[in-house]
């Protein structure tokens, strides 16, 4: 039996297709159909749909998915929870990669009134006063 860690792992191209059969992106990833079916249960953004005759389809985002599970299993050496952590840290197509957390955003909202006409700095002196007089 062949040991999959010895060989050097190479991105193979993938085609210009819409979508792949299982066997076709296990050829391409270089491992058997089943382990396929397996990533399917442990990583959530791995899914691909199924024809009406119950093949499964995956599309071009899902067989790079495998490549990188794969990338990460077999060259990077993490387990399969690590893998999915990093796999579910990293931001997702069209999402900035930092999001605003809860006190940046109470930040950036005293910014507002910084430097704004004496109207809104006594304003928020009030306001500051009322929620010191609510929370005792």
């Amino acid at each position: 039996m062949e040991d999959l860690a010895s060989k050097p792992l190479i991105d193979p191209e993938i085609p210009n297709k819409l979508y792949f059969r299982i066997g076709e992106v296990a050829k391409l990833a270089g491992i058997k159909p089943y382990v396929l079916r397996f990533w399917e249960s442990e990583f959530n953004g791995l899914g691909p749909k199924k024809s009406g005759t119950g093949h499964r389809l995956y599309r071009r985002k899902d067989v790079e998915l495998v490549l990188e599970i794969k990338r990460l299993l077999y060259e990077k050496r993490f387990t399969i929870e690590g893998a999915r952590k990093i796999l579910e840290s990293k931001p997702k197509r069209g999402e900035s990669a930092s999001k605003p957390t809860a006190a940046r955003s109470r930040r950036e909202q005293g910014e507002l009134f910084s430097g704004a006409p004496a109207f809104y700095q006594e304003l928020r002196k009030e306001l500051a006063d009322l929620l010191t007089l609510l929370q005792d």
